[in-house]
């Protein structure tokens, strides 16, 4: 057998090996291709065409009339109402699991009914809510025939601002529950401890001490519920049809196809809505990123 003398300046070059560990983000890589960039790329796109596909601003205009300008508007008070009251009502609950002296055992199924609850939604949502607080929803009637209080009289209409609100709220809570409860734990036990030296009370700690350090987490979940509620689609439309005017349910008459729909005038609510819920995730990430240096 032969052997050919390799010289020194013809040294062999090691073979490129193909980076199998990059493999295993391929599939995550495609959903995020084709279920958010290229569709989002497409509606941005169709914002500014005619349907013949010239260039135009009259899209983006037309999002200025004061029937689309109310729908906004109404979608804005519904997603801020749902998460401000979001944020009050699951900071309570996490702060009385994790403050307030409750059993241990109580902990981890809150944060598995939340990790459930955070993503349920659309028309399952919807019917639940209509079953049990509809017209003659369960709570409903019984209500009405067995202790003599009619929801309907005082006023109260799942099918309107305030019904959709506390529908939110099912998923709006156990989200916020999920998001605060890291950040409750981050309180270091040697922040209330030096506090107590200093002659502070309780309120004066929680005033002076950890209500600043949660601020920012407190206003970026804030931003984040806005975010998650304002485009909520399915829900709204499952729920209220065409009696609500927000913006999601307004979409929707404009690209399913009927003959008063305009695609791409859909295509514009739709940007415009990317435009809101893109501010409002921006403003999650820069309050979250303030949040975290006092964590660390």
């Amino acid at each position: 057998m032969s052997t050919e003398a390799v010289s020194p300046g013809h040294q062999a070059r090691p073979r490129t090996k193909l980076p199998l560990h990059w493999l295993g983000v391929v599939p995550f890589a495609a959903f995020v291709l084709l279920f958010l960039i290229l569709p989002t790329m497409k509606i941005v796109i169709g914002a500014f065409q005619r349907p013949d596909g010239s260039f135009t601003f009259d899209n983006v205009l037309g999002l200025f009339t004061p029937s689309i300008m109310a729908a906004y508007w109404i979608s804005i008070k519904i997603s801020l109402t749902s998460a401000i009251l979001g944020c009050l009502i699951g900071f309570a609950v996490a702060a009385a699991v994790i403050l307030g002296g409750l059993p241990a055992w109580i902990r981890s199924p809150l944060l598995t009914f939340s990790g459930v609850a955070s993503n349920f939604a659309g028309v399952p949502l919807a019917f639940a809510f209509l079953a049990t607080l509809g017209p003659v929803g369960m709570l409903t009637v019984f209500l009405k025939t067995q202790l003599g209080i009619d929801l309907r009289l005082l006023g109260f209409n799942l099918l309107s601002f305030w019904g959709l609100t506390i529908t939110y709220l099912f998923f709006q809570i156990p989200l916020m529950i999920l998001i605060i409860t890291p950040a409750i734990d981050g309180l270091k036990r040697e922040w209330r401890e030096a506090a107590s030296i200093l002659g502070a009370t309780n309120f004066q700690y929680w005033r002076m001490v950890a209500f600043p350090i949660l601020l920012p987490s407190i206003l970026g979940t804030i931003a984040l519920l806005f975010a998650n509620a304002f485009g909520a689609v399915a829900t709204a439309i499952a729920l209220t049809g065409s009696s609500l005017n927000i913006v999601p349910i307004l979409l929707f008459a404009q690209i399913r196809g009927d003959v008063l729909g305009d695609p791409h005038l859909g295509y514009a609510l739709a940007f415009g809505m990317i435009v809101v819920t893109g501010i409002a995730n921006g403003l999650y990430i820069w309050l979250r990123a303030r949040s975290e240096r006092w964590m660390k």
